[in-house]
């Protein structure tokens, strides 16, 4: 498993074009209040200004992303070699943590936390994303691969998903986490053919 530093500068540049994109079309929808002043009439400086402001925010969360990644590589490898057999059960422990957190202490420590079932939905349709790009994953290279990519979408970006969620704006939740997933789907699915390693049957499968 080499990566070059071609390699892994298309893999940093790409994955910086896809928060930046991804954070900007996103604002249209969540943000539009930064727009629609500067329409009527139409103000070409403000718009542009108001671009570049999403572009950089877009940076920034593909950054958090790129570094959550490889924290994730490493508790990965750490998590392998210190629980062994027992590591993927942790894994499950935890998502199912995390799932948890994202409807039971958000919607207790809420100011006004409405509809326990809004904060339902949310770990619902992250945990139903999750689970498609760790299909996906795992028809790519290998059906062990699955639950460490599972793992990857929900756990790491959750956490990553934190400065956002504490805040508690719809408006700046969907922003950030839009991008986060972006980000980390690519990556997640990505780095497996940076890298030229397909995860496929040991030796001992074989037999």
């Amino acid at each position: 498993m080499v990566v070059t530093i071609r390699k892994w500068l298309k893999f940093f540049s790409t994955a910086l074009l896809i928060g930046a994109v991804t954070t900007i079309i996103t604002s249209f929808f969540v943000q539009t209040d930064a727009y629609t002043p500067y329409l009527d009439p139409f103000d070409l400086w403000n718009i542009t200004g108001a671009l570049f402001w999403f572009l950089g925010w877009g940076l920034v969360y593909s950054v958090i992303s790129q570094m959550g990644f490889f924290a994730y590589l490493t508790i990965h490898q750490f998590g392998r070699g210190f629980f062994g057999f027992f590591w993927k059960h942790v894994q499950i422990l935890l998502i199912l943590i995390v799932l948890f957190d994202l409807v039971y202490f958000r919607y207790t420590r809420a100011d006004d936390p409405g509809n326990i079932w809004s904060y339902i939905l949310v770990a619902a349709l992250l945990l139903i994303y999750s689970y498609a790009v760790a299909k996906v994953k795992a028809k790519d290279s290998h059906p062990r691969a699955f639950l460490p990519a599972l793992f990857f979408m929900v756990v790491v970006t959750s956490v990553e998903w934190i400065p956002a969620l504490r805040e508690g704006s719809y408006e700046w939740v969907m922003l950030m986490v839009v991008p986060l997933l972006a980000c980390n789907t690519y990556q997640v699915l990505t780095l497996h053919r940076i890298v030229g390693f397909n995860e496929g049957p040991s030796e001992k499968e074989k037999n």
